[in-house]
């Protein structure tokens, strides 16, 4: 990848103080903390991996982070939803999980759609993005947004769980490698997929 064409942001006193401990480390530095700040990311899902996937990205300083999900705050989520407390039952998760980025960091820019993603929407809300990472839950919406990423040219983060196991891969057609529904080009049928 050339760097050099890579957008970057100028970071303040403050956030040099915030990310001092990036800024040490020779992966990330200024360079790479300026990108950071920057960056435009896509979180589909406020769930079981949308909350870490917020919360990590707000606090690495992620410029801008959207979150779509159309659902409210249960108590058996807090299992395992960790953006999410006893107090937010029956809030909107994108209200939670907003409030909850932005007291880990007040630096960023949080943007939510408390809407379900649907085919008549990816597009437009794909086209303000740099990435996204899908922590969704189900087949439908997982080739909804391999998708509507192919279409935007943007890459996909994709992550799944099943009890105690995980995938994680990252799918960039435009520049390497294919994408998801090139390798799984239709869904299970659902009687073969696990709740």
């Amino acid at each position: 990848m050339n760097h050099s064409n890579v957008k970057r942001e100028r970071l303040t006193p403050e956030e040099i103080n915030r990310y001092s401990r990036h800024l040490t480390l020779p992966e990330v530095g200024v360079e790479g903390q300026e990108r950071l700040k920057a960056a435009r990311i896509l979180c589909i899902g406020a769930g079981g991996l949308g909350s870490p996937i917020g919360i990590y990205l707000a606090a690495a300083g992620v410029g801008v982070i959207g979150v779509i999900d159309d659902d409210s705050v249960d108590i058996t989520n807090l299992n395992r939803q960790i953006a999410h407390s006893s107090g937010d039952a029956g809030r909107r998760k994108v209200d939670s999980i907003k409030e909850r980025m932005l007291a880990i960091n007040p630096l960023i820019k949080v943007e939510t759609y408390d809407t379900r993603l649907t085919a008549e929407n990816a597009l437009d809300i794909f086209s303000r993005y740099d990435m996204v990472i899908d922590g969704s839950d189900n087949f439908s919406t997982r080739y909804l947004v391999n998708d509507a990423a192919y279409f935007a040219g943007i890459p996909l983060v994709y992550g799944s769980i099943f009890r105690f196991e995980g995938q994680m891969s990252v799918f960039h057609p435009h520049v390497h490698g294919p994408c998801y529904r090139c390798l799984y080009s239709n869904p299970p049928p659902a009687s073969l997929v696990p709740s």
